[in-house]
């Protein structure tokens, strides 16, 4: 492995070999990374990307590990992290944002400014860049939404500008954006009274708590919401509350939520899920499809 005294080199103390992905997870599973890197700026992810290439390694991008489970013999190659780059800043009714900024502080920073459009986003785990990558939403708000434009690194680590024009998108879906690497985004809101931003911000994040089971690690919702149903109905009218396999468990609380009791393994997690496909597939006919990104597995 002499790419990694290179990489070590480069990075120094912001590459951590072997480092246990369970640490950078929101599931707090999965194996280690053969390395850990935390890039600081688009020259540094266009050098990583360049060695990548060079060095013919796999790369995969993380933020704050929300949406994914990790298998439990961890990731080759290099897990890049863009949690050093989470710069926010407000101009006017203009919203941008590093991608490895938390989408809930960035909602909280609209809020604050009295620009509308983003509070009921409020508490969504992750980071900018996930949400970019598959339009995350809540209570009917989306990403895109208000969207104004991206800037990414491709693969040979050239610039891509899009605006939201130029982007097709979904519920829980994003088109073009595979190899990509997010560098930022910007969003046009609305001016909107402060106290009622902040009054909705609290309700969501109040309801959050009340509906789901934030006690427990876990990726979030692990099912996308089949058309004109929930995922969370029908895991729940299958009687699977509560289903455990080892450590992992369908959460009492909210059946769209799979959570870990403490110890769960990824292979505890993966056999769950598809427990709880097989029963509603059987009982209902409805194949549910995941919404949370395995990474690892073969």
């Amino acid at each position: 492995m002499d790419w990694l005294g290179e990489l070590k080199g480069r990075y120094q103390d912001r590459c951590l070999p072997g480092e246990p992905l369970s640490r950078h997870t929101t599931f707090r599973l999965g194996g280690p990374a053969e390395s850990l890197v935390f890039p600081v700026s688009q020259e540094e992810w266009a050098w990583l990307l360049a060695f990548v290439r060079r060095r013919g390694l796999p790369l995969t991008v993380l933020g704050h590990g929300a949406n994914v489970i990790v298998s439990d013999i961890g990731l080759p190659g290099i897990t890049a992290c863009t949690l050093r780059m989470e710069t926010c800043s407000i101009s006017g009714t203009r919203v941008r944002s590093e991608a490895g900024a938390s989408l809930d502080m960035v909602v909280s920073k609209a809020v604050d400014a009295g620009l509308g459009g983003m509070e009921k986003m409020s508490g969504i785990p992750g980071t900018v860049g996930g949400a970019l990558w598959i339009n995350a939403g809540a209570f009917g708000q989306e990403t895109y939404e208000h969207l104004v434009s991206y800037s990414a690194l491709d693969p040979e680590g050239r610039l891509v500008r899009r605006s939201k024009a130029e982007t097709r998108f979904g519920y829980r879906r994003v088109e073009g954006v595979e190899g990509l690497v997010f560098l930022s985004a910007e969003w046009g809101l609305s001016p909107d009274d402060q106290g009622r931003l902040r009054q909705t911000r609290e309700q969501t994040l109040r309801a959050r708590a009340e509906k789901q089971p934030l006690e427990y690690p876990s990726a979030g919702s692990v099912f996308k919401r089949p058309p004109g149903d929930f995922a969370s109905r029908l895991i729940d009218s299958c009687g699977l509350k509560g289903l455990t396999v080892g450590r992992a468990q369908v959460s009492p609380k909210h059946a769209g939520f799979i959570v870990n009791l403490g110890g769960a393994t990824a292979a505890d997690v993966m056999t769950l899920i598809e427990k709880v496909r097989e029963a509603v597939r059987a009982k209902t006919g409805v194949a549910l499809e995941l919404e949370q990104i395995p990474l690892g597995f073969k």
